[in-house]
């Protein structure tokens, strides 16, 4: 659907204020603060201001839904070897021209279209447990500005013992954050580049935000992995991959890297795949800078699908592609060393 009048296509929006005495409203939902006069949408296409009150368009309306190997998130030391149903709804706040999934990221804006169709929060719960996922995944695209649908699956899911994922650009305000604490459980945060530069000409974003969302998800306790799309001579410069390492560091050592290969998409298709070789050397510069846990992505059966341990090398979780076929933890530990692995693999209280 397009715009429409009709107040049975959308859901009262959370987090956002009126702007003075005007009918515009502020939307804090993400560090774009979006000021959308009446009858307009903000940059994510789907949060609409009809009337001087904010609607979301996408609630209850998933454009995919999906189970997937928890590793596919990517995440790695999430319960791993788990099965999480993956949700989706259209809309994006960035505008990434690499995206891999813009036929549903960017169709609001694109298209003006609201695609998927009426599932309730409660159907998305039961479907979760009736596929025997451990968790649900809000994915695809950015879980952000499907809020208050993800909130409501959210809640109920944790009351049903499944555990929360975000997959998130990391563009959510402090406020979102503080408002999902004791919800959320996991997010894999795609940190696109380490130069603002590159966020607002690739992506329409900045870099800052993203950064502070890092620290306060793993401030507030959630598990976070990284993930990097390299690109090759737009974020590949080994001095810009230095200090991205670095800063993880800086959060935690024990936050695992996903470094991935990119292919052409959407509106950069003229640049072409990484180098393999250059997906090794960041992960070498990732190690050398003291990150504890590197992986290369989108380079099926590269031995960096796997993880060692950090103090002795024992191979502990072996991967292909998004399967585990071994892992010898042993409560946490290593086998041979005893050092502790930081891996969440504690089920939701029941």
């Amino acid at each position: 659907m397009g715009r429409s009048d009709d107040m049975n296509d959308a859901a009262p929006a959370l987090l956002w204020c009126k702007v003075r005495e005007s009918q515009a409203v502020r939307c804090v939902l993400c560090a774009h603060r979006c000021v959308i006069q009446p009858g307009e949408r903000g940059l994510c296409g789907v949060r609409e201001n009809r009337g001087g009150t904010l609607y979301s368009l996408v609630y209850g309306k998933p454009v995919s839904i999906a189970v997937d190997p928890i590793e596919k998130k990517p995440l790695f030391h999430f319960m791993p070897g788990s099965m999480s149903l993956s949700l989706a709804t259209v809309g994006c706040n960035f505008s990434c021209v690499f995206c891999q999934n813009s036929d549903i990221s960017q169709m609001p804006k694109e298209r003006s279209w609201i695609a998927g169709r009426t599932v309730s929060p409660g159907e998305v719960v039961e479907a979760a447990l009736q596929a025997h996922c451990r968790s649900i995944s809000y994915t695809y695209t950015e879980p952000t500005v499907f809020y208050e649908y993800a909130r409501d699956c959210a809640s109920l899911a944790a009351a049903a013992g499944l555990k929360n994922v975000f997959v998130t650009n990391g563009y959510m305000t402090a406020a979102t954050l503080r408002d999902m604490d004791g919800l959320l459980d996991a997010a894999n945060v795609d940190l696109k580049a380490f130069s603002d530069d590159f966020y607002r000409f690739m992506a329409g974003a900045r870099l800052k935000p993203v950064l502070d969302s890092i620290r306060r998800l793993w401030k507030m306790g959630v598990w976070v992995e990284v993930t990097t799309l390299l690109i090759p001579g737009m974020n590949d410069r080994e001095d810009e991959l230095r200090a991205l390492a670095s800063f993880l560091v800086s959060v935690s050592p024990d936050i695992p890297w996903h470094v991935s290969r990119f292919y052409p998409a959407y509106r950069l298709r003229d640049v072409p795949p990484t180098p393999v070789a250059s997906i090794e050397r960041a992960l070498e510069i990732g190690r050398e800078e003291g990150l504890h846990f590197v992986y290369g992505g989108n380079v099926p059966g590269h031995a960096s699908e796997s993880t060692t341990c950090p103090q002795c090398g024992l191979l502990v979780i072996e991967r292909h592609g998004f399967a585990v076929s071994k892992n010898l933890l042993r409560e946490g530990r290593c086998p041979r060393c005893g050092r502790e692995i930081a891996v969440q693999e504690k089920e939701a209280a029941r």
